[in-house]
């Protein structure tokens, strides 16, 4: 009767629960095998008595959810499905990180995408992960998921058509309860990129592992210390900054100083000296002629010359033309051009006349001829001085530069 009522309850179980073999991962071929051999109750009939109620189907709990599903494979229309392998340690110790090595022979043009492998928080897949007892550790926090791609060389060698591409998942062992476990690892996702740019999905198998303790092996196991402390460095961005900050105001210190030397270097312009009107500088140098006493000194014709270039220089800054390098007929020439008419143009066309005379023909005059001389040319200068230098005290200032010269 009990071994009837067992075949009863294992019949309705199976009726009852048929979405959890869609749900939960593939078992493996020892248990697949030991689920299609007839159990020796199975195999007997079984008899049983007309009082003996039916068996009542088994029924989930009421709070038991239905398992996560960690993994959906997905092929686009057309797409040949890659071969993958997988392969997780057979043992491994409870907190300790466990490698699982996945390799992919996919097409050339196909990729193996570094997201592909990375399982969302809160997802369902990561639920079903951690449902089995095992932790993805964040890629930030010094294990990430390591991809080898394909080599140069066989991506140069036309002649195959697929390549492959390994991936090794870090994954953390944590079981609910102390003691030695078999875990079960469901399905992980491994997307792929095409070169038409469509995405697939493929499910690695389940694998299994079995965890022990990390102190199963000790007879008395003592606290192990906590290890000591690492040092922990920090980005101090202020001192960054300040670094910076200090190298860019050294670096413009040093170059404002060599464009200041070099600005001090640079050839300086001589002084120049106040720019006089012209009948006051050529007062004042008729001036400094008549304190020389070149009569008294018997030098005439020096007198006659250096009265002369006066007169001359200043006729040719006062209308406007070079009277130094100017002969006597082209002066005259320009006078008779300047209008309004210059004052006392015949008393200017006798002084050059005088002076050609020394110049030219050697008549040397008497002593008391170059006082004379000496007194047209000023009278040259005066008459020809504007109304409004006389108004304005310029003649006066043409005596007092004289008398600086002269002192």
């Amino acid at each position: 009767m009990r071994a009837s009522l067992a075949v009863a309850f294992f019949a309705a179980t199976s009726i009852a629960t048929p979405s959890r073999a869609a749900t939960e991962p593939a078992p493996s071929a020892a248990t697949a095998r030991a689920a299609t051999e007839p159990s020796p109750s199975s195999a007997a009939p079984a008899s049983t008595p007309s009082s003996a109620r039916p068996a009542a189907p088994a029924s989930a709990p009421s709070s038991a959810r239905p398992a996560a599903r960690s993994c959906t494979e997905y092929l686009p229309d057309g797409a040949v499905r890659p071969t993958l392998a997988a392969q997780l340690a057979e043992r491994g110790s409870s907190g300790h990180v466990a490698r699982m090595t996945i390799t992919v022979t996919h097409g050339r043009g196909e990729k193996v995408l570094p997201a592909g492998f990375r399982v969302e928080r809160g997802s369902e897949a990561m639920r079903a992960i951690e449902a089995a007892g095992f932790r993805v550790p964040d890629p930030s926090g010094g294990s990430p998921p390591i991809l080898v791609g394909p080599t140069p060389a066989e991506l140069a060698d036309d002649s195959k058509k697929t390549v492959t591409t390994a991936v090794t998942l870090p994954l953390l062992l944590l079981p609910e309860k102390a003691g030695r476990h078999e875990l079960e690892l469901v399905p992980l996702p491994i997307a792929i990129g095409r070169a038409n740019g469509q995405v697939m999905t493929l499910c690695t198998p389940p694998l299994r592992i079995v965890v022990d303790e990390p102190i199963a092996n000790e007879v008395d196991p003592e606290v192990k210390r906590n290890p000591p402390p690492r040092p922990q460095r920090e980005e101090w961005l202020l001192a960054r900054q300040a670094t910076f900050a200090a190298l860019l105001i050294s670096a413009l210190a040093l170059l404002g100083s060599y464009l200041l030397y070099r600005y001090t270097l640079r050839p300086k312009p001589a002084p120049q000296k106040p720019v006089l009107p012209p009948w006051v500088a050529a007062r004042a140098e008729l001036a400094a002629i008549r304190a020389a006493r070149l009569v008294e000194a018997g030098t005439l014709d020096e007198l006659v010359d250096r009265v002369s270039t006066c007169v001359r220089r200043y006729l040719g800054e006062r209308y406007g033309f070079d009277g130094v390098e100017s002969t006597s007929e082209e002066i005259r020439a320009a006078l008779r051009r300047i209008q309004p008419a210059v004052v006392d143009r015949p008393l200017i066309e006798a002084f050059l006349d005088e002076t050609d005379l020394v110049k030219f023909a050697k008549a040397m005059p008497a002593p008391s001829e170059c006082e004379a001389f000496l007194v047209r040319a000023e009278t040259v200068v005066r008459t020809t001085t504007p109304a409004h230098a006389i108004a304005d005290g310029e003649e006066d200032t043409g005596r007092d530069v004289a008398a600086r010269r002269a002192a």
